[in-house]
Parts: structure tokens; C-alpha cells; sequence
């Protein structure tokens, strides 16, 4: 398999200005476009886009770029549409948070904390409390173990159990996001006007 192609935030801005701009696909969660996301992205979370990859890439027949908070989600979004077939893909290196930290604009929604960071928080929480209780309850320990162990295993495949979970709270959903949306949006950008806003 072909290694992602990246494009840095300003050069991502030119392309965006020429006459041929790419497509933005974001795949992060609704809640985390809802947040902030590039004028004229469309959102197409990461599960979405696995599930629903071949109808996707049918739609897709112009240079994309997949964005999602750092480039890590973007990048097995990208290893799904090239394992589809799709070639014309790169990811923004840095993702959203480095196009942010270049001053370039972004349309602002409710804020919510972004996936990785509630894995953080859930992860932390997780194994202090487990710690703590080991004190009282014997065998409490293994559990801190256990969520050491899956963080290494996420850092290892570059997938994250957690945060797929995570993904799936009503907290993290925003406005509905299913296939036959995307999938409208893409065929008739006119009708993504209200997502995208």
C-alpha cells in the first residue's frame, strides 16, 4: 500500500483559492465539525466512510483532502480509499489544528472538546480511580493495566477503541450525519449549504 500523500495547511489554502479546489472531507465526529471546521467541508465521519466507502469514492472523482483534528484520523481514511481504489487523495498534515495555528478561517459551531482529548480524560479517570479502589478492592489494579495496555495497542495500529466508543455518545454527534446525507452532499454540493454554515 502507497503511503499518504500529505498537503501543509498553506498550500492547502492556494489550492482552495485556484480554480480547481479540492473537496474537504472531514472525518471527525459531527460534534467536532459542529466545533470548528473549514468553510466548504463536508463531514463524513471515519466509521461512516468505512462502512459506506464504495458508494463514497462513486462521488468522488476530484483531488480530495481528507482532514480531522491532527492527521491521524484522516490517515486511515485515507488507507480506506486507496484500499477502494481512490487515488487523488492527501491528507493536511497537522490537520485542522494546524490550519487553526496559521490564522486561516474556520467556521465556529458549539464548542465541544475534541475526541482525543476525551479519551484523555477517560482514560485518566479510569486509572486513578482503578488505582485508588486497588487500595480497598483487590484486583482493582488490573483494570489500570488493561486501559495501559489498549492506549499501547492504539498508539501501536494508530486506531483507538476508546475513542471509537466515544465517538458513538450523543455528545459527540451534533447534527445527524448518515450515508444518504453525505452521500446527497456530494452528488449536489448546493444541498450541504446547511451543514456547512
Amino acid at each position: 500500500m502507497s503511503r499518504s500523500a500529505s498537503v501543509d495547511a498553506s498550500d492547502l489554502r492556494e489550492r482552495l483559492n485556484a480554480s480547481h479546489a479540492p473537496r474537504l472531507i472531514d472525518v471527525r465526529t459531527p460534534g467536532e465539525f459542529e466545533t470548528a471546521h473549514i468553510p466548504g467541508a463536508y463531514n463524513v465521519p471515519l466509521d461512516l466512510l468505512r462502512e459506506h466507502r464504495d458508494e463514497i469514492v462513486k462521488h468522488l472523482d476530484q483531488d480530495v483532502v481528507l482532514i480531522c483534528r491532527s492527521g491521524q484520523r484522516a490517515a486511515q481514511a485515507d488507507e480506506t480509499l486507496r484500499n477502494a481504489g481512490l487515488t487523488n487523495v492527501h491528507v493536511l498534515d497537522g490537520g485542522i489544528t494546524a490550519w487553526e495555528s496559521k490564522g486561516f478561517e474556520v467556521n465556529r459551531g458549539t464548542e465541544r472538546w475534541d475526541l482525543e482529548r476525551q479519551v484523555r480524560l477517560v482514560a485518566g479517570l479510569i486509572v486513578a480511580v482503578s488505582v485508588l479502589l486497588g487500595a480497598f478492592v483487590p484486583g482493582a489494579q488490573w483494570v489500570a493495566f488493561a486501559i495501559g495496555a489498549g492506549l499501547a495497542v492504539a498508539a501501536l495500529t494508530n486506531t483507538c477503541a476508546m475513542g471509537m466508543l466515544l465517538a458513538r455518545l450523543p455528545y459527540n454527534r451534533g447534527p445527524s450525519c448518515d450515508a444518504q446525507t453525505v452521500v446527497a452532499q456530494l452528488v449536489d454540493p448546493a444541498s450541504k449549504s446547511a451543514q456547512a454554515r
